[in-house]
């Protein structure tokens, strides 16, 4: 599964998997493939490089990148208390009463929230970013659109190339004008936050958008067919990132998640802005449907949803409370049902690559 990109980054196989766990993104980068970390749980650098120094010590010196959260222009002087500031008391009101409903229990006083917004403000972003150029760090992606100019600036003095996610072409076009290296073209089927066009549309127009520039194709991917079908349309390689939640390296850290991962099909995930304020593709639960009641309130923009609700997911996650409990998954979840090594997904991954191109071979007469 080698293509130019790959080739230029210096991996066996062209697949690319974004994890927000440093144990899960060194497997995919000892297994052959490039694993991207992603920085948005984290707070201020010092987490970060914490977990740098780790996947130094276990990438067996492979490379691997780096997904942070930035928007496209800079704002100056705000901080987490002014977004704070700007939050409805009837929003935080509706919070309290669906998790009274639900009997969920306060977390223990002086208890931190676990569940990380920080990293969604450019001034975290930023000092990450600070961090990460001190590492070899081989690619660097934005999840929010194309990362601001100065960044991009930064990223290239440093040998970095420098990625964004598309849900359009539109978009796709104005990452290519902004100076961007890769472009992943994320359909409508993926996990977290995407547009309304999917995979199979998607992936060859943006193609035809941005040539010359590699295209990475994700959404709804969790098979070597489907990394054929994505070569086949264009792109040079794949973007994953769901399939990886249910390996033996991910820290999900909540029986009751993966037993609820493990069970559900691909008809059992929404889009829904509940979590961040932005459409994000999750696990319908409870929560969600709470959130898209024409009774209550509806969800804030980003970044305020976010803050609003990061310590009742703490709480809901921490207390495992099932009818609310989810997380952000794209529709292959319905592959996803048993844990596995990183290992052995991406061994699946291959074998149905190389089936795959055997049939496309015979069906054109070359077997």
């Amino acid at each position: 599964m080698q293509t130019e990109l790959s080739t230029r980054l210096g991996v066996e196989h062209a697949v690319f998997g974004f994890t927000p766990f440093p144990a899960v993104a060194a497997a995919i980068s000892r297994a052959g493939g490039f694993g991207v970390l992603g920085a948005v749980r984290y707070g201020a650098g010092e987490e970060l490089a914490r977990d740098l120094d780790w996947m130094e010590a276990h990438t067996d010196g492979r490379p691997y990148g780096l997904d942070v959260v930035m928007p496209a222009k800079k704002v100056e002087g705000v901080t987490e208390a002014d977004i704070e500031a700007m939050i409805p008391e009837g929003h935080r009101a509706f919070v309290r009463e669906t998790l009274a409903k639900h009997g969920v229990p306060e977390l223990a006083e002086g208890e931190a929230s676990g569940w990380r917004i920080t990293g969604w403000l450019e001034q975290v972003a930023r000092s990450q970013l600070d961090v990460a150029f001190d590492y070899p760090v081989k690619l660097l992606a934005n999840a929010l659109g194309s990362p601001p100019a100065d960044v991009v600036a930064r990223a290239h003095d440093h040998g970095i190339l420098v990625a964004a996610l598309a849900g359009s072409a539109r978009h796709a076009l104005h990452h290519k004008e902004a100076g961007l290296d890769v472009i992943v073209a994320q359909g409508y089927e993926a996990g977290g936050h995407t547009g309304e066009i999917a995979s199979m549309v998607l992936t060859p127009e943006v193609v035809r958008a941005v040539d010359p520039l590699p295209v990475l194709a994700a959404g709804g991917i969790g098979s070597g067919e489907q990394i054929a079908a994505g070569l086949a349309l264009g792109a040079q390689g794949v973007w994953i990132g769901s399939l990886w939640l249910t390996t033996e390296e991910a820290e999900l850290h909540s029986a009751a998640l993966i037993r609820k991962l493990l069970a559900a099909g691909s008809g059992d995930t929404v889009r829904s802005r509940a979590l961040t304020g932005k459409p994000a593709r999750q696990l319908r639960t409870e929560w969600t449907d709470a959130w898209e009641d024409p009774d209550g309130p509806g969800p804030l923009p980003m970044p305020l949803q976010g803050l609003l609700v990061a310590e009742a997911v703490s709480r809901i996650q921490k207390y495992e409370v099932e009818p609310l409990l989810g997380t952000p998954v794209g529709q292959i979840v319905g592959r996803m049902d048993s844990v596995r090594p990183v290992q052995a997904v991406f061994d699946d991954l291959t074998r149905g690559f190389e089936r795959a191109i055997d049939r496309v071979n015979r069906i054109a007469g070359r077997a």
